[in-house]
């Protein structure tokens, strides 16, 4: 949840502009983001349907995805799904989702055989959120492969591995087939009894979640719990407000890490003793809004923590003075939607898309 952006540290943020939300130089840095990415990019180009996502929806977001030409983007991404070539393949422990790239396409050689990459699931979500975005309904994907082969990536434990073998398990990977399940309308693919199990297991005892069972609490994966909830139907949204005291989480420890991520700087940090980050302002808000908290933040102290970070060239860095990049400003712009900027479609939150897209699930 957590990356470095690419370019070299400048002090990129005018006084004048750093007074107000400059949506329409953001707009043209994701139109020039999504036409020619910069050659810092090159070693991403594994993740290019992720950056994708980034600025398409970030597009959509600032209300000027119409900018772009959506049947082009469809056929693109629907061109990265992984096919089997029968029916008994959907057993062979493979995952049929969607390749991150082209190049994650080129077959490899394993023990003599010649065999395709295994698509991710995080590649998987990221496609499904952008046909939402530019309007698709999802029809035209293959669903049941995505749904049959997604059972083989979940394991005893309830986590899920990203790809079908030697790959890391965590909450991000949940809350990914999560989603995905939700956004298809179908939970065949996952356990979410299990899901919940391994979910609460990560909480720690300072309330926070963290990414394994006994690791540190950390903002993105306190998203990623309780995001994965909601979207498997065990909380309910403005959890504060009803019976949060019968809630199969501790809500009362969570509200207090949460509420506690917010800096003197008015920015949140991802854990504690760290600097504070653009995009915590969406992993940690984003939280805080499900659980119906939003109200007990700095909204003005957050605001102006993030107008340091607006570059002059549009889009949002990590820090103040660095360059932009597509992540930060996903969740720059995103932040700013919690903060109900003017102009800006409203997100929901626990899928990651504006919510206007996300109506028709």
């Amino acid at each position: 949840m957590e990356d470095s952006p690419p370019g070299s540290s400048s002090d990129s943020n005018s006084p004048s502009r750093a007074e107000s939300f400059d949506r329409d130089r953001h707009v043209f840095f994701l139109q020039m983001m999504y036409q020619l990415m910069p050659s810092q990019y090159q070693g991403q180009e594994i993740n290019r349907l992720t950056l994708a996502y980034f600025a398409v929806s970030g597009l959509h977001v600032l209300r000027s995805v119409d900018s772009l030409h959506k049947e082009e983007i469809i056929s693109w991404v629907l061109s990265l799904q992984a096919h089997p070539k029968n029916e008994a393949l959907l057993n062979d422990g493979q995952f049929y989702g969607f390749h991150g790239s082209r190049s994650s396409q080129f077959q490899k050689i394993d023990n003599g055989v010649w065999t395709a990459n295994g698509s991710h699931l995080a590649s998987t979500y990221c496609a499904l959120a952008i046909l939402k975005t530019v309007g698709n309904d999802l029809s035209v994907t293959d669903s049941e492969s995505i749904l049959k082969s997604l059972k083989h990536l979940q394991q005893p434990d309830g986590s899920f591995m990203p790809i079908h073998s030697g790959a890391e398990t965590d909450l991000r990977f949940v809350y990914c087939a999560a989603a995905i399940s939700s956004m298809l309308g179908n939970w065949s693919g996952m356990d979410r009894e299990m899901a919940k199990e391994y979910i609460i297991n990560c909480q720690s005892y300072d309330g926070g979640f963290g990414l394994t069972p006994g690791s540190e609490s950390h903002g993105g994966a306190t998203y990623c719990a309780v995001a994965s909830l909601q979207l498997m139907g065990y909380i309910e949204d403005g959890l504060l407000s009803k019976s949060a005291s019968s809630c199969i989480i501790d809500v009362p420890l969570l509200l207090d890490w949460s509420l506690q991520r917010q800096a003197a700087d008015g920015g949140f940090q991802g854990r504690p003793n760290k600097p504070t980050d653009t995009c915590y302002a969406f992993w940690v808000g984003g939280v805080l809004r499900i659980l119906g908290a939003y109200q007990f933040i700095d909204e003005t102290a957050l605001r102006k923590f993030l107008l340091t970070c607006q570059s002059e060239y549009g889009g949002f860095s990590k820090l103040p003075g660095q360059l932009p990049d597509l992540y930060h400003s996903f969740y720059g712009f995103s932040a700013f939607s919690l903060l109900e900027e003017p102009g800006l479609h409203p997100i929901r939150i626990e899928l990651g898309i504006a919510d206007n897209v996300a109506i028709g699930l």
